[in-house]
């Protein structure tokens, strides 16, 4: 059975419509050299940096980069390469290669760009204060290379209650497994602290361990939407598995004729949450006993299942599943599939955090207690 015909009227208009690129202010001159309180670790030697003539600049960086850095632009939202980033590392200045950010204070606003708690040095940006577009707000600029970054807001969390909106365009992205080769390992003692990499800040470290998990409990836009805010996921896709129709599209899918399932394919760290404890998020987000059905959404596509790599996983998933059937939390028994891991084909763009681009969107998915 197709879906219900508000849903597909959703995603089909999603797919017709863009986000329109935000306005460009005019830059301002010099900025105050003022930057305020943060961590005191010492930053890497940059000896010798002179920033480059606009020509030059416009040779290295991509027109997006340049209009950014240098001419106050503000790229889109939910369009940009960082503001999902979940991986471990810190954030460049893309013209001077001088850090600015640390994914530890990184957090999702729900704004569509990247956003954090505070700067990762004492000094690292600038602050002045921006009367374009008829407001005012705090700019926000890299210390040594003066590049446009993006805004400073006091509506962030604890314990800064700062929300650096920074554009993605402004930064390049160093993963922690990187920093050392690249001269960052005095910045690494927090993520060792932290417990995602191994040794010490001197050394170089282990690779961050990740695991995967695909998992099918109706309309993957509010699975996705859950599942992506558990702490130690570390990344999120959604898709389809589990059918025989090879490169299947959502259009093929919704006729409930080639086997596949929406699905959501979770990365996350087992360090910080097991397979078993994400399991248990699975079943408390979704009607685990109705076949073939969540909801207003009818057909195999929308079966619950757990795609399964390993033993491992088998033995946890057949555990956890038994666990919630003896609970007496259903009034009828539980039909959640377990099999194996198919190819995971993932969905065309415009569904990939869908309701966070789309916060009144379709949803039948809430996290009971």
């Amino acid at each position: 059975m197709k879906p219900t015909p508000s849903r597909l009227a959703a995603k089909v208009l999603t797919l017709l419509l863009g986000l329109a690129l935000l306005g460009t202010p005019a830059c301002r001159g010099p900025v105050d050299q003022a930057g305020s309180a943060t961590t005191n670790s010492p930053a890497p030697t940059m000896t010798g940096f002179t920033k480059p003539d606009a020509a030059e600049l416009q040779r290295r960086l991509t027109p997006e980069q340049f209009a950014v850095t240098q001419q106050c632009g503000t790229e889109p939202p939910f369009r940009n390469a960082y503001w999902d980033n979940k991986k471990p590392g810190i954030y460049v200045d893309v013209v001077s290669g001088e850090p600015l950010f640390s994914s530890l204070d990184k957090f999702d606003s729900g704004s569509g760009w990247p956003s954090f708690t505070r700067p990762l040095l004492a000094k690292a940006v600038t602050e002045k204060e921006d009367h374009a577009h008829g407001m005012v707000r705090t700019e926000v600029r890299s210390a040594r290379a003066d590049s446009h970054l993006g805004h400073v807001f006091d509506d962030g969390p604890g314990p800064t209650q700062l929300r650096y909106c920074i554009n993605s365009a402004s930064l390049r992205f160093v993963p922690v497994e990187r920093m050392a080769a690249e001269g960052f390992a005095s910045l690494m003692e927090p993520f060792v602290k932290a417990g995602l990499i191994s040794g010490t800040a001197t050394n170089a470290p282990a690779a961050v361990r990740t695991e995967t998990a695909i998992l099918a409990g109706g309309c993957f836009w509010g699975m996705e939407e859950i599942i992506r805010k558990i702490p130690g996921v570390q990344a999120t896709s959604v898709g389809y598995t589990g059918g025989s129709f090879p490169n299947p599209s959502y259009e093929l899918v919704c006729t409930g004729r080639t086997g596949h399932a929406e699905a959501v394919e979770v990365v996350f760290n087992p360090e910080q949450i097991s397979y078993e404890t994400l399991l248990g998020f699975f079943f408390r987000m979704h009607d685990p006993t109705t076949l073939n059905r969540q909801h207003n959404d009818i057909g195999t596509q929308y079966r619950s299942a757990i795609f399964v790599s390993g033993p491992a996983q088998q033995a946890a998933a057949e555990k956890v599943k038994a666990q919630f059937d003896r609970s007496g939390r259903f009034k009828r028994p539980i039909v959640t599939e377990i099999t194996p891991a198919a190819k995971f084909y993932p969905a065309e763009g415009y569904h990939q955090k869908y309701l966070v681009k789309n916060p009144g969107g379709y949803n039948c998915h809430i996290l009971q207690d």
